[in-house]
């Protein structure tokens, strides 16, 4: 049996992660893993009939891991624009391309974290309206596509709208960046368990859990709160085109 929550994990925030993990795995009513789990690929956790509790994309939810897995709940980390629960991308460039606009995607090089991924794929597609990136690059990593448009290795990236908030914090070459755009909402990254898993009592759990942590905590994990959004909310976004090469 475990858990994970590696889509906001780093260093800065694994210490709150840690204390959040312990206040759920207190206040489940049955046995909880002790720790959380930090596997090298969390896809592969995802689909283990043991997981108590992991969080994943909506890219990966829809495109088959739904039919696999339950879904519990979604963290609100309270994204500007957006209602509880549901969040978006921002469109960072070098400062000297903060003119670049959809129309000029045709002529750009995009830094894409990964093709499963909803924020940095997915949502780069549908703000393109059809457009056509003249060149991608597949970075492995929201942090490391900011580090490629501020490198000058590429000219755009589509970074979580939380995440971004956390490089703005926590990394220093943000300074060389520019917001230029925003996506639009969509539902944030679900909280999942085992197919046959008890979904009711996690989301019971996690509740009662954000009401002990301290307040100081859930500001380094800029978590607002638990937010229950239908399945149905999340199979009727687009699936992507595949990256080309």
């Amino acid at each position: 049996m475990i858990a994970s929550l590696p889509m906001y994990d780093r260093a800065e925030t694994a210490s709150a992660n840690d204390i959040l993990w312990q206040a759920i795995a207190e206040a489940y009513p049955g046995p909880a893993p002790k720790t959380l789990t930090r596997s090298p690929d969390p896809t592969e956790d995802w689909q283990r009939p043991d997981l108590f509790l992991s969080q994943t994309c909506g890219l990966p939810f829809r495109a088959g891991l739904h039919e696999r897995v339950t879904l519990v709940a979604t963290p609100d980390y309270g994204v500007e624009g957006c209602e509880p629960g549901y969040y978006r991308s921002v469109v960072v460039a070098a400062r000297h391309n903060g003119h670049l606009r959809p129309s000029d995607y045709a002529d750009v090089t995009l830094a894409y974290n990964d093709p499963l991924s909803q924020s940095g794929w997915a949502a780069a597609c549908a703000h393109a309206g059809g457009a056509v990136f003249a060149r991608t690059l597949r970075t492995g990593g929201h942090r490391l596509s900011a580090q490629a448009v501020a490198d000058g290795r590429a000219d755009i990236a589509f970074i979580d709208a939380v995440t971004w908030d956390q490089i703005a914090r926590w990394d220093a070459f943000p300074d060389d960046l520019v917001v230029i755009d925003r996506t639009r909402p969509t539902p944030g990254l679900p909280l999942i368990t085992a197919q046959h898993g008890d979904a009711a009592d996690l989301r019971a759990a996690i509740e009662r859990a954000l009401g002990t942590v301290p307040s100081e905590i859930l500001s380094t994990l800029r978590l607002r709160g638990l937010a229950v959004i239908k399945k149905d909310a999340y199979l009727v976004q687009p699936l992507p085109p595949e990256p080309k090469s």
